[in-house]
């Protein structure tokens, strides 16, 4: 029981609830937060959806302080952090009793703030920057306020590795308390979508491209892709070790059994190399779990309508399950949250908690022709009632990195 890491809750901001529950609910039923974009102009570009959190205020969560110091990205983290400790049970006397550590995952941190601040003291001069922005230029800055906020004593970490960092930070964070360094740690992810973002992603080439020929909107694995739609939000976890958890009387929502991360250095220009590094990180975290393919219910994959992407990842999937890959389910919630980034990894996370909890798996609206490229069979347009013990999450980035975690239903 003492090596044992277990999720004892889970707090998420996002565009789809505020709740795991409202979230997995909205998910099943098919909705999508897939709409035009309103924070900022996108007439030069030729996508011009999002999933933006058009309601979102801080101080809805974190009343009674000041909050001129946090900005967007911080008050989402922390919000989320928030929520997730409520979930937990953990108390501001229980926080100031014992040392819960905060690991962070984002893609772009503060980098509406970052560009601001250094637009103004590039164009009007130093002395007109405003000093509360400077702190939050920082990369961990998130991570940072979140754990002064929640008097969060132990260990305070950044991980920065592409759409992959929310998954990342829980497979960091489960590491931490399986070695024995940390009892209880809170792990997630959080970006927000600005401007910035979303210029790169155009420039690049990766956003959903509308044309007569396309859906309205990405559909993860359909041979009629184009790209995806950026969103944004905020997603944790609060991990324990088993024996400490059940120490304080906690509840416990599910158990990590294997993580595993790879680095595909060739980011997805080698077609074989990218989908073999991939399948690797698959089969290392189903032995890691001590299981075999077979025992796997369900995939929550990281397609987010990327033409490399999701072939890629369907083809991995495939060599990693072999004939179990025929009719293994597949769910792909980015077709309605967007590509949150940062917060991918652990809004997949929480939905697989949910879907283990409730015996459903959320479909990938109007998915209507796999792309057989993705050699993927297991794929719905609806969702699905499944008895399911375990289950995979992927999460992967155009910039080479990817990983994969298990998750057991706690019983």
């Amino acid at each position: 029981m003492e090596s044992r890491v277990v999720i004892t809750g889970a707090g998420v901001v996002s565009s789809l609830g505020n709740s795991p529950e409202q979230l997995f609910d909205a998910l099943c039923a098919g909705h999508s937060c897939l709409g035009p974009v309103e924070s900022f102009p996108t007439d030069r570009f030729d996508c011009r959806l999002g999933g933006e959190i058009k309601s979102f205020s801080g101080a809805a969560y974190l009343n009674g302080r000041n909050l001129n110091a946090l900005d967007r990205i911080s008050q989402l983290a922390t919000a989320a952090a928030q929520l997730a400790l409520g979930d937990s049970g953990w108390t501001p006397q229980m926080l100031s009793e014992n040392e819960v550590g905060m690991v962070l995952g984002t893609m772009f941190a503060g980098l509406r703030t970052i560009h601001e601040f250094e637009y103004r003291a590039l164009t009007v001069g130093p002395e007109y920057v405003r000093p509360l922005e400077f702190a939050n230029t920082v990369l961990n800055a998130a991570a940072g306020q979140a754990a002064i906020w929640h008097n969060l004593r132990g260990v305070n970490s950044t991980i920065m590795r592409g759409q992959t960092s929310g998954l990342q930070a829980i497979g960091v964070a489960a590491d931490l308390i399986r070695s024995g360094r940390e009892n209880a740690v809170v792990a997630g992810g959080a970006d927000e979508m600005c401007w910035e973002s979303f210029y790169g992603f155009s420039m690049a080439g990766q956003l959903f491209k509308p044309s007569s020929a396309n859906p309205a909107y990405p559909i993860p694995f359909d041979r009629r892709r184009s790209g995806f739609v950026l969103g944004e939000g905020a997603a944790f976890v609060v991990l324990e070790n088993a024996g400490f958890a059940a120490r304080r009387g906690a509840r416990v929502f599910a158990e990590v059994l294997g993580f595993a991360n790879r680095y595909d250095y060739t980011q997805g220009r080698d077609r074989e190399n990218s989908v073999n590094v991939l399948r690797h990180a698959i089969q290392s975290a189903v032995k890691g779990a001590r299981l075999s393919p077979d025992q796997i219910d369900a995939v929550h994959a990281s397609a987010n309508g990327s033409i490399v992407g999701d072939r890629n990842e369907g083809e991995a999937i495939a060599l990693a399950f072999g004939e179990r890959a025929s009719t293994l389910p597949v769910s792909a919630i980015k077709s309605m949250l967007g590509e949150t980034l940062g917060a991918s990894g652990s809004l997949q996370a929480i939905a697989m908690i949910e879907g283990l909890q409730k015996g459903m798996l959320p479909g990938i609206p109007d998915l209507q022709a796999t792309d057989t490229d993705c050699r993927l069979r297991g794929l719905s347009p609806s969702s699905r009632c499944l008895d399911m013990e375990y289950g995979l999450i992927n999460s992967a980035s155009e910039d080479g990195f990817c990983c994969s975690m298990v998750l057991a239903r706690h019983s």
